[in-house]
């Protein structure tokens, strides 16, 4: 079985829809060091990450590498409603993609 790579939560909170979610992500920043070779470890890390209510997108972020490892985030956003799906993707800077889904509660 694959490792999942986004642990994700959203329901209803008044108007609001509330998302949490979880990213598992080494963020390598290029700076630290492998301890037995001496060796710089790449830098890995999420540049972006695009949340979305449907076709809406409802919020971008622009990352770097000052994001700690396995990165939360967490949210609010008006127009949802129990039910809707809401889906966050990101990008990394070596390439990587991935795309969760969660139902509103």
């Amino acid at each position: 079985m694959a490792k999942k790579e986004m642990k994700i939560r959203a329901w209803m909170d008044g108007d609001r829809a509330m998302v949490k979610a979880i990213i598992f992500h080494p963020m390598e920043t290029g700076m630290r060091k492998d301890k037995q070779s001496g060796k710089k470890i790449p830098a890995h890390f999420i540049k972006e990450i695009t949340c979305k209510h449907g076709d809406k997108t409802v919020l971008t972020c622009m990352w770097g590498t000052a994001v700690s490892k396995n990165p939360f985030i967490s949210f609010r956003f008006k127009g949802a409603k129990s039910g809707d799906k809401v889906s966050i993707n990101w990008v990394d800077n070596q390439g990587n993609t991935e795309t969760g889904v969660a139902n509103i509660r």
